[in-house]
């Protein structure tokens, strides 16, 4: 079975089991670990703040982030398209008390002129902005690198107006491998970031919140809230070292495979996706030409040997990662050919 239902799905490296293998077993919570100790100042390192928290997942990092940052009631402004809004169950509001206005966007960059309208002070009639969001590389957009000059103009205004800045930064090190720079460069645009991992760079499990140092020791104590303490979370962080410190480098590998996927799936039906979105190694692809909806889709080429997740009624999510070369692309293509071919073609689909 071929998965391209996410980056997530990477098995951890020979190196990783063996680094996991001798790590150390301090307890985090309280103590602290070692090798714990030593992904998270790697991992400040990669993105130039002063200090990180291990943690879970990046949802659990994107909520803390709130917490840390937002006192309650106060407006988050994000991309309306963005993962917090669409993937994280309202965690924003739920949990962290904060309201959020989504602002419309290009493939994930807000508009500048809308957001610089929607930042407002607090007051005794309304609530202020508490949080200014950017998301890079973008999940709804297919996998969009945001430009640095839009991320440099939004931490302008954020600045301006006395607002910090978070970076959902789940995959910045295939944003920096497709912007052809580093993490550190992406990230300086944002007080805090978090990252992943556990995704393209193929540590089973984990997510780096990163910013200044007095932010981190906040950010601790909402961690223990939402119960993200891991005790002896060594072993963990383990195959995180070996990812951030061996695993950044293969990752226009996967952006190539994505476009060789993209431009197969163009050549059956040019409606289905636009090659030259394709930046990242994500590939959303409408199948709304066919007449069968992408959950439906996702079903028939489960039994042709793909998997794949539908990310919309009418749009497919194509993921591709190390355990997906020009082999499994190719036999995803067919696939896909093949359905469409099955739903695809007669009238009363079009």
């Amino acid at each position: 079975m071929i998965d391209l239902r996410s980056d997530t799905v990477t098995q951890p490296t020979e190196a990783m089991l063996d680094a996991m293998q001798s790590a150390t077993f301090g307890d985090d919570s309280r103590d602290g670990d070692a090798t714990v100790m030593k992904l998270e100042a790697l991992a400040a390192e990669k993105t130039g703040k002063e200090a990180g928290a291990f943690m879970p997942s990046g949802t659990m990092s994107n909520l803390v982030a709130m917490l840390a940052h937002g006192g309650r009631g106060g407006e988050v402004l994000v991309e309306e398209g963005s993962h917090t809004l669409n993937a994280e169950l309202g965690g924003i509001s739920g949990v962290a008390g904060l309201f959020y206005r989504g602002i419309p966007g290009d493939r994930g960059a807000m508009d500048l002129d809308l957001l610089r309208e929607a930042v407002r002070p607090t007051t005794r009639n309304q609530m202020g902005t508490a949080l200014i969001w950017m998301e890079n590389t973008h999940n709804r957009a297919g996998g969009a690198v945001l430009p640095l000059t839009h991320m440099q103009a939004v931490c302008g205004l954020a600045r301006e107006n006395s607002v910090p800045v978070h970076l959902d930064g789940a995959r910045i090190f295939n944003a920096a491998a497709a912007l052809g720079t580093t993490a550190k460069n992406v990230a300086q645009y944002a007080d805090s970031i978090s990252f992943c991992v556990s995704k393209g760079l193929s540590a089973p499990v984990g997510s780096v919140l990163c910013g200044g140092a007095k932010f981190i020791e906040r950010a601790r104590a909402f961690r223990r809230m939402v119960g993200g303490n891991m005790r002896q979370a060594g072993p963990l962080a383990a195959a995180g070292i070996v990812a951030l410190e061996n695993m950044v480098e293969r990752l226009p590998e996967d952006h190539r495979t994505a476009k060789r996927l993209a431009q197969g799936l163009h050549t059956i039906d040019a409606s289905i996706v636009d090659p030259e979105t394709v930046e990242t190694n994500l590939v959303r692809a409408s199948v709304r030409a066919s007449g069968l909806k992408a959950a439906d889709w996702s079903a028939e080429m489960k039994q042709r040997g793909v998997l794949v997740s539908p990310c919309a009624t009418w749009d497919l999510r194509f993921v591709t990662h190390r355990h997906i070369g020009d082999a499994e692309v190719d036999h995803a293509i067919s696939a896909f050919a093949e359905t469409w071919k099955q739903f695809g073609t007669t009238d009363k689909h079009r």
